[in-house]
């Protein structure tokens, strides 16, 4: 189904892409905001929700999931049309029209903006044919809250920040926290090891290495334990649990961006000053993009998107001036309008 024209489609809803659809709106155009992804907030939302981040301008530390928070607040502002779940598979050009086509929609627009982090991108699911059935049943591949879980017990599988922040994050809120590794070697920060590790002296958690998932077990419609394989041993046993988090990490491809005719090199949009991204109409902005001395970072990002935003209102309309001037002068938010 076609939906209707916007000026600006955004893709990716992660931090930049936020602020582009608020910078959109704040520069009197229309605009739309798409993601594969279930949730606004992309890799804040989907990674780590309950991390600090100390590096945002003006905010001396903010969790993840409250800067999305604000994020979203200041962008519906303008009330754009938020269309998440939504895979492109292909882009269109007929007439100086872009058309995203998803699998079930079309989203026409005059310009678009690509803000899609790392791309599309999908958690890793446990190999173990025992374990599909039991996905949104007791395995879970995503946590937003910590307090979801609470009085239960959860069985953690991995070695990465995931694991071990979630396993941290858990101690308060579980009747049980067991993190297990296919190995003694971990790829998380060391604070957050030791932190798991001084838990687990104390009785608040197990950490078992050399232990992998085997089988998984249910009745009645949810999870109620698991076959723990030790793979140094070749032996097996039995726990109970009731939620089993795999947080082994995430498989992320361009997909289609990669045929759009865009300068692309390593999975990354090379861009110009004015993040243009090699094709008329398409501008890109955040940690997809690529020049000579790229910071992989939410301020630079948020920088970005207001070059691209302000590039394609031009683009479009150009008696838009590209500098929109001061934001406490604008009329759009009922101050005096220079």
């Amino acid at each position: 189904m076609t939906q209707d024209i916007r000026d600006i489609t955004i893709i990716g809803a992660g931090p930049t892409g936020l602020f582009a659809a608020f910078y959109a709106g704040m520069r009197g155009v229309t605009a739309r905001i798409v993601d594969a992804l279930p949730e606004l907030g992309g890799q804040l939302t989907a990674l780590y929700p309950e991390k600090f981040i100390f590096d945002v301008a003006g905010l001396p530390k903010i969790l993840a999931k409250d800067l999305v928070t604000d994020l979203v607040a200041q962008m519906r502002q303008f009330q754009p049309d938020e269309q998440l779940g939504q895979r492109i598979v292909a882009l269109e050009e007929d007439g100086g029209v872009l058309t995203l086509v998803t699998e079930g929609d079309r989203f026409p627009s005059r310009a678009v903006i690509v803000a899609a982090g790392i791309g599309a991108f999908s958690p890793r699911r446990l190999p173990h044919p025992s374990a599909e059935p039991w996905y949104g049943r007791g395995i879970h591949d995503r946590v937003t809250d910590p307090k979801e879980f609470t009085g239960q017990k959860v069985l953690i599988v991995g070695g990465g920040d995931s694991a071990f922040d979630w396993t941290h994050q858990l101690l308060d809120h579980a009747a049980s926290v067991t993190l297990i590794h296919r190995s003694d070697r971990f790829r998380a920060h060391g604070s957050t090891v030791a932190a798991v590790t001084e838990a687990a002296k104390a009785g608040r958690a197990r950490v078992l290495t050399f232990h992998e998932i085997s089988d998984v077990h249910g009745s009645d419609g949810r999870v109620t334990g698991a076959t723990l394989k030790d793979v140094k041993a070749k032996t097996t046993h039995e726990v109970d649990v009731d939620v089993i988090l795999p947080m082994l990490g995430f498989v992320s491809d361009i997909g289609a961006l990669a045929e759009w005719g865009l300068t692309i090199e390593k999975d990354e949009i090379v861009v110009s000053s004015t993040m243009e991204a090699g094709r008329p109409g398409i501008y890109a902005a955040g940690d997809i993009t690529t020049y000579p001395g790229k910071l992989k970072l939410i301020a630079t990002g948020f920088g970005e998107a207001a070059t691209a935003v302000n590039q394609a209102v031009h683009w479009i309309y150009p008696e838009k001036k590209v500098n929109p001037g001061h934001s406490s002068n604008m009329a759009i938010f009922g101050q005096k309008d220079d």
